[in-house]
């Protein structure tokens, strides 16, 4: 699929002025993308990307950013059928257990399941949200690809240059 729209995310303070790096998930691995492999996780909503980087507890502090985007192509993991051509279902993105997993068998599924996207060739997916309190109206689109031309454009909005002065 093609996504074009804004995204938001919600960042550790730390990484506020590399909002376009993915350091931090190349560094500690996430559900859809293992260790070295950089990551942004974005969402469609404010509020969905505020409950994705406060999983752990209370809300902590939070710099929130947003991007113009223009990228294809995504997978969208919504899509049961899709998914169950990479052998995976619904549950198996929802697994709580992936952070056991990865620290245990070097790799979660959800892991696995990314890296033979990204060798498909797709610069991400888009994928429900798992966070506490998420809904069935929270979307995530998780990105392993980008820059600022097509067909993976992601474009800070910072008018201001509050960030990247």
């Amino acid at each position: 699929m093609h996504f074009q729209g804004l995204l938001y995310r919600a960042l550790n303070p730390i990484r506020a002025r590399e909002p376009l790096s993915g350091e931090g998930a190349r560094l500690h691995g996430g559900r859809f993308n293992p260790k070295g492999i950089p990551a942004l996780y974005t969402a469609l909503s404010v509020m969905t990307a505020i409950r994705e980087a406060n999983q752990i507890g209370t809300l902590q502090p939070t710099t929130l950013v947003s991007y113009e985007a223009d990228i294809t192509p995504i997978f969208d993991a919504t899509d049961s059928d899709a998914l169950s051509n990479y052998g995976m279902r619904p549950a198996d993105l929802a697994a709580d257990d992936w952070r056991t997993r990865m620290r245990a068998e070097g790799k979660a599924p959800t892991q696995i399941f990314a890296d033979r996207l990204i060798a498909d060739g797709y610069a991400g997916l888009r994928v429900p949200s798992f966070a506490k309190g998420a809904t069935g109206v929270d979307l995530n689109v998780v990105l392993w690809v980008w820059g600022c031309t097509l067909p993976t454009k992601l474009v800070l909005i910072d008018d201001e240059g509050r960030l990247l002065q």
